[in-house]
């Protein structure tokens, strides 16, 4: 498979609109007409990832954390010489960070299940703002339309194109002195089988999606317009919700440290050891802003990054149970979920084991 073709793969899967305005996501380098056999899928760019990418000789890094958040002048530094290892290797790399977070089996679906939780929906959903098209087609030329229409960007719904609605009616018109019509005569009132077509494009594709109905479009005066609308995403979103059969939240920490990688540091929990647990959130990676989203919710939440005043302040105001895991750990599990979607394309990809956590001990 081209590289080219994974990454419409992995963009279809993470799409790059759900990543935060200030994140880095997509592929990082790479000729995109190499063939990808081999997919090595970490949560970091450490030199000890790069060192099994390239001891494993895999033609593409996949990692959730990008190489750079920043902008990028030099290949300097630890980084930069990572960079140039892997280019010099022939290694690509890709990431997929906060897109990830919010997609349907991403970070959040992989934790959720890495946990054993059932019923799973988004802690927070998203809404996107779309642009729908309208445009009246004569019958016999709807099908020219819509194709030239989704070749510029038109009808693309999840893991669908071409998608459009249409209706039939009536057209009715009078050509004017000095015009050329397609169908019918000037002076003439004209009345023609059309079709109503409705396709949603995002809104960068306006340009592209309106120069090609202007050019496919068997009218000189094509009718047509460009609504916005806004579309809410329910599978889509920051976090996961689930339920599992009750346990105390001491127990339940237990079973949170059993599900996850093991770091130095550790889970560490909030709240009543004896506190029923039945409702869990879960934010992979740094979740503290969701406190609020995840007590109207969930009787506990699980999350990374904690700090004690954030904690100390939640609690007293009556908010639900905690565990904080070490970052690393709560991203993980997402990497062999992508592997093996991997691998059914007919990639051999595989999930590092190494551990990237920054902590190498505790005492």
């Amino acid at each position: 498979m081209l590289l080219a073709d994974v990454v419409t793969q992995l963009d279809a899967w993470f799409p790059p609109d759900l990543a935060e305005h200030w994140d880095s996501v997509g592929l990082i380098f790479g000729d995109p007409s190499r063939e990808v056999r081999s997919v090595l899928v970490a949560v970091d760019a450490t030199p000890a990832v790069a060192d099994e990418a390239m001891a494993g000789e895999v033609d593409l890094l996949i990692t959730h954390h990008p190489l750079w958040l920043g902008g990028v002048t030099r290949l300097s530094g630890y980084k930069g010489r990572l960079a140039q290892e892997l280019i010099g290797a022939g290694i690509a790399m890709f990431n997929a960070h906060t897109n990830a977070d919010r997609a349907p089996d991403g970070v959040n679906d992989a934790l959720a299940q890495a946990l054993g939780l059932q019923d799973i929906r988004p802690l927070e959903t998203v809404t996107r703002e779309l642009l729908r098209l309208t445009v009246y087609v004569p019958q016999q030329d709807t099908e020219r339309v819509v194709d030239a229409l989704a070749a510029a960007g038109a009808g693309q719904i999840g893991l669908y194109d071409r998608c459009a609605y249409t209706t039939d009616g009536q057209g009715t018109f009078r050509a004017l002195p000095g015009a050329d019509p397609h169908i019918g005569q000037v002076g003439r009132i004209e009345t023609v089988t059309e079709q109503r077509v409705e396709m949603v494009l995002p809104a960068h594709a306006r340009v592209a999606v309106g120069a090609a109905l202007l050019a496919a479009h068997p009218y000189e005066e094509p009718a047509y317009d460009f609504t916005a609308i806004t579309q809410r995403r329910p599978d889509v979103g920051l976090g996961r919700v689930g339920v599992l059969d009750e346990l105390t939240l001491a127990d339940f920490a237990a079973h949170v440290a059993a599900a996850l990688p093991t770091t130095h540091t550790g889970v560490r929990f909030a709240g009543d050891p004896a506190q029923p647990i039945s409702t869990v959130a879960v934010v992979g990676g740094s979740g503290g802003s969701e406190f609020a989203a995840a007590s109207a919710v969930a009787d506990v939440l699980v999350t990374s990054d904690l700090k004690h005043h954030q904690v100390d302040e939640h609690l007293a105001a009556g908010g639900c149970a905690v565990v904080d895991v070490a970052h690393f750990a709560s991203e993980w599990p997402w990497c062999p979920r992508t592997a093996r979607r991997l691998t059914a394309l007919g990639l051999n990809a595989r999930a590092s084991a190494l551990v990237t956590d920054p902590w190498t001990g505790r005492r």
